[in-house]
């Protein structure tokens, strides 16, 4: 499968994996982004892409900027239409201003395959062993 990518600013950063059989595609910042205590900023990446019919983009964190810079990816579902920028929302969890500068490693994304489905209402569930248990259904005991 080939993932087309479209930069929208000429000094765009395409987008990159690590290694090769990678899960994750690394995206970059178009520009430097401070991002104040406890607030969220949006990041834009200066590029858009084409997510084949049947796949979804999952935006997920870069586990070196939630490690080293306490900045949580605040998730995000691509569909397959979308051709508008990819923009990824950060939160700062620390309390100290986090900065993301200008082409560094922002989030990453994986593209997945998944299935359709139509939504239909029905009034009854199947019944299932754990039914509708919630935390702790499985046993577990908490204190």
């Amino acid at each position: 499968m080939q993932l087309k990518i479209k930069k929208l600013t000429s000094d765009a950063v395409l987008p990159t994996k690590g290694h090769p059989g990678d899960a994750g595609i690394d995206f970059y910042a178009k520009e430097t982004v401070m991002i104040p205590s406890g607030q969220q900023m949006r990041v834009f990446s200066g590029v858009a892409m084409e997510i084949p019919e049947g796949y979804v983009g999952l935006v997920w964190d870069k586990s070196s900027i939630a490690f080293n810079k306490g900045l949580k990816t605040m998730g995000g579902v691509i569909d397959a239409g979308y051709r508008g920028e990819i923009i990824f929302c950060m939160y700062n969890t620390t309390d100290t201003e986090q900065v993301i500068e200008k082409h560094h490693k922002v989030a990453q994304i994986i593209i997945q395959k998944f299935e359709d489905c139509d939504v239909v209402e029905i009034t009854d569930l199947s019944d299932t062993v754990r039914g509708d248990g919630r935390e702790g259904s499985t046993g577990a005991k908490h204190a």
